[in-house]
């Protein structure tokens, strides 16, 4: 089973890309879930972060974007779900570059 991770607008980028790693290091596949633009972009940006931690280990990232009904304070609200995969780094694929503080 995946584990989930809910992101906010407020949701720090590094600290959800920690998140993802680990996951996938331990698991093998994460669900994303975030509402509105802003935790959808937090959700992105950290999937492309996580995606240089985890390059280290052999693997990439790969993600199946959909929408998922959940839960809020007792309201039903529409999320974008990210469901996050392991892809086999290929030999010839270029190299992952680390990003800057200035692009998170």
């Amino acid at each position: 089973m995946c584990a989930a991770i809910k992101v906010s607008a407020q949701s720090r980028t590094s600290a959800v890309a920690g998140a993802i790693a680990g996951v996938m290091r331990e698991r093998g596949c994460a669900e994303i879930h975030a509402i509105g633009a802003s935790a959808v972009n937090q959700a992105i940006k950290a999937v492309t972060i996580a995606r240089s931690y985890v390059a280290e280990d052999g693997f990439d990232l790969a993600i199946v974007p959909g929408f998922k009904q959940v839960e809020v304070e007792g309201e039903e609200r529409t999320a974008l779900h990210l469901k996050v995969f392991k892809l086999s780094l290929a030999h010839n694929a270029p190299n992952i570059a680390t990003p800057s503080a200035q692009d998170v």
